[in-house]
């Protein structure tokens, strides 16, 4: 299963019961965070999410409201004598973004990786998850995540049959031991039916409409989405700023197939998304405003 917890949900600043744009993917006792604005950690702490199990912090970009609350958390989790190490991803600019909040801080007594990516899209295999950055349009190096995880095939007796695998092995094979009997080697591929639909979760903000996030979210059981500007009226600002309508943030999760969207990061006139939800759930009817704190668990169905 995957769990999602939305931190904040405020773009450009924050609000007295919205913090700044982020949020938490966690899979199997690994935690992933993306973006730390200013708050973070107390966003964390509203949603009594602790700090231990964190493996990565996920930057769309470096702008101000995604990245003030860095030296902050690298300073409580240093305080909190922590020895593991720490991955930190993101686009072109990570090593000045990570060494300037260094700067305000005592050495720490965890190494921190990081892994910068300058490509259209790359992919990283991270503690279970396939982790999958993808560039958007934002004027500015930013890119969008794909959480994905994988479910196996089930045991095909047929191709086990087929292939001679006697059945008192087929148990361990699909734990994955590797059985040597009879002069033959024995592996779990043997057995095993086609891979069947796992989990996805894509996160984007800050950006314009790309064919980027429709080939990336795509089939995604949920997507979170920025949705700056509740209405089209607009939608001029969004073009200039570089963000996005709510019903432009619908068109993509149509086009994608997703199963649900989010919204998130709200421009801070937005005080009541709400009000505009029509504009999205018109286009794409599976849509809700999300709010601080709002999270979820997805299961294998």
């Amino acid at each position: 299963m995957i769990d999602i917890c939305i931190l904040g949900t405020s773009g450009m600043s924050p609000l007295v019961n919205r913090h700044l744009s982020s949020a938490i993917v966690r899979c199997d006792g690994a935690a992933f965070l993306l973006d730390c604005g200013e708050g973070t950690q107390l966003a964390l702490r509203e949603a009594g999410i602790q700090l231990r199990n964190l493996k990565a912090i996920c930057f769309t970009h470096y702008h101000a409201d995604h990245t003030l609350g860095l030296p902050g958390l690298l300073a409580t989790l240093s305080n909190a004598e922590r020895t593991d190490p720490l991955i930190i991803i993101g686009p072109k600019g990570l090593m000045r973004t990570v060494n300037a909040a260094l700067t305000l801080i005592a050495k720490l007594p965890f190494e921190i990786k990081c892994i910068e990516c300058t490509e259209e899209s790359a992919s990283l295999d991270l503690f279970g998850l396939k982790v999958t950055m993808f560039s958007v349009n934002h004027g500015v190096p930013c890119y969008g995540y794909s959480f994905c995880l994988s479910r196996s095939g089930k045991c095909d007796p047929d191709k086990a049959n087929r292939n001679g695998v006697p059945p008192e092995i087929w148990t361990d094979l699909q734990h994955n031991k590797v059985i040597r009997m009879n002069g033959r080697v024995f592996t779990k591929d043997l057995i095993m039916g086609e891979a069947r639909k796992g989990l996805k979760v894509t996160y984007t903000t800050d950006t314009r409409p790309c064919d980027n996030i429709v080939k990336f979210a795509k089939d995604s059981d949920l997507f979170i989405c920025e949705g700056m500007y509740g209405s089209d009226d607009n939608l001029d600002n969004a073009v200039k700023n570089y963000h996005m309508t709510f019903s432009e943030a619908a068109s993509l999760a149509r086009d994608a197939h997703v199963e649900q969207m989010w919204l998130t990061h709200y421009s801070p006139g937005l005080v009541d998304p709400e009000k505009y939800i029509s504009n999205a759930t018109n286009i794409f009817k599976r849509t809700m405003c999300a709010y601080d704190t709002l999270s979820t668990v997805l299961e294998y169905q």
